[in-house]
Parts: C-alpha cells; structure tokens; sequence
C-alpha cells in the first residue's frame, strides 16, 4: 500500500542557492541532525549548497501510526524529489548513508536526470543478492536484540538505548564521546518528540521493480565505507562499487556505521573531489 497524501518533509539548508546543491539523505530511525551541521558547514566551505531533511517518521517530518507505515522505499525516493522541488533545484549531486544510500541508489534508478553525482556511505546495494556477504556483526546482533526490550515510549530508556547503539557502531580507531553522544540523542529525541514511530522504517519494503537494476545507475558513483562497519560489513559497499560501471570506492580504515568527526576531513574530501569532477 502507498500513501496517497504527501507527507509534510522538514528540510533545512546551508550556503549560498547559487552553488553547486548537495542533497543528504539520512538513514534509519535518524533525523536530519544525523547530518551533523558542522559537517555541513565544511561541505558548504567548498562552494555547495548543502539541504538535510528529515525522513518520514524523524524529526519533524509526518508520522505514523507503529507497524504498517503506509509507504515504500520507493515513496522515500520520491520525497527526495520533493524536498529539491522545494528548493526550486532541477538537479542536485546525492549522497545518501545507511538506509539512506539504498534510498539514493532508488533515486538515482527512478530520476537519473535529477542526479548528477551519487555517494553512498555506510550502505549496501539494492536489487542483487547479498546473501553471500558478511552480515551483521554477531555482537552487534546481541545488542540490537535488547531493543525490543525498550519501552521506546520513555525517554530515559530510549536514549539510554540509542546512546549503546552509537557505541556498538562506533569506529574501531577513534574514542567515542559518550557525553557528547547523549547529549545529541537528547536533543534530536526531544525535537523528534520522541523515536517510536521511527521504529516504521524496519517494517519498509520496496525497490522490487529496480532487481538486477544497479548497472543502469548513470550517476557516477562514490561508494565511502568504514572498514569496521559492524552493520554493513565492507563487502556491502565493495560489491555496490563492482556492480556501478566506473564507480569508485574510499575505505575509512577502522571507520564504523557512523560519521565520525575525526572522518569529517577524510569523507568531505571525498565528496567535494567528486562533486567538483562533474
């Protein structure tokens, strides 16, 4: 079942109209602040006009109802196109992460003529069969596991919850801040009004029509993936970068499921040196 009624998407941008757009699609269960504004700022520093926004069922974007979320990744693909549309932009470079690259790998199969440039991070390929790459981390599996031990309608619990979860994903080289983690749960719970509904985006199917599709992705591609990803093993982004004709693929050695400020240099560099050679 697709939604007939358009959501309301909340999207927030940095920098100057007149560049370059840089559109940033987040991942599952995370609002537009995953896109940390600092992060944003550097990328908007290299001549790029930088929109974030908030997925269905994050922030301040519409929610639903938990358990049948009336859409599809396919629906997530067309609110991309709305947020541009928003913003008056015909075409914008893509970069999306977790969720959020197999949303814009989607977009990049439905409206090629809308994206000039495709990054993905932290992700895995959409219509091949990815069985016989590593899965998900055995760790990782145990505590993603105590989750549906969460009373996801208590604060405390939840970014209790969410704070574990940034560590278990976290990268294998640099220290993770646990006060600065919590107090950005915090925040982005307290704007969200809380995360229950955003539990929606694991219930998500979709994409079907696109299966064995990724090798007409006309975008060039740029496939950014931590070697220490405990969610998408490497290999995920490593046969995404095999199965796009002239793709290319950044390795962030020990990097987690997550953008690490001590990445920010290394993963903005790449962006920007592909963005530019468009």
């Amino acid at each position: 079942m697709t939604t007939t009624e358009r959501p309301k998407i909340i999207s927030e941008a940095f920098g100057d109209p007149a560049t370059p757009p840089l559109l940033l699609i987040m991942g599952a269960m995370a609002s537009m602040l995953w896109w940390p504004e600092a992060l944003c700022r550097k990328l908007t520093d290299a001549g790029l006009f930088v929109i974030r926004y908030d997925n269905r069922d994050t922030g301040r974007s519409t929610k639903y109802p938990l358990g049948e979320p009336p859409y599809t990744f396919d629906d997530m693909a067309n609110d991309a196109m709305h947020v541009l549309d928003e913003h008056g932009i015909g075409k914008a470079h893509v970069v999306g992460m977790s969720m959020g690259g197999m949303v814009a790998q989607l977009v990049a199969l439905k409206h090629p003529s809308r994206v000039v440039s495709l990054t993905v991070i932290s992700s895995s390929p959409v219509g091949i069969d990815t069985s016989g790459l590593p899965g998900t981390t055995e760790a990782y599996m145990e505590h993603s596991a105590e989750g549906a031990k969460v009373d996801w309608s208590d604060r405390g619990q939840v970014v209790d919850f969410i704070v574990r979860d940034a560590r278990a994903i976290a990268s294998a080289t640099h220290p993770f801040d646990e006060a600065r983690m919590r107090a950005f749960v915090e925040q982005d719970y307290d704007r969200s009004g809380g995360l229950l509904s955003a539990t929606n985006h694991f219930m998500l199917k979709g994409g079907d029509a696109w299966k064995g599709g990724l090798h007409e992705i006309a975008a060039p591609l740029l496939v950014i993936h931590g070697t220490a990803d405990p969610i998408f093993p490497v290999e995920h982004g490593e046969a995404l970068a095999e199965a796009v004709t002239g793709a290319k693929i950044i390795r962030i050695e020990g990097g987690g499921h997550e953008l690490h400020p001590d990445d920010w240099a290394e993963i903005s560099a790449a962006i920007i040196a592909h963005v530019q050679a468009r």
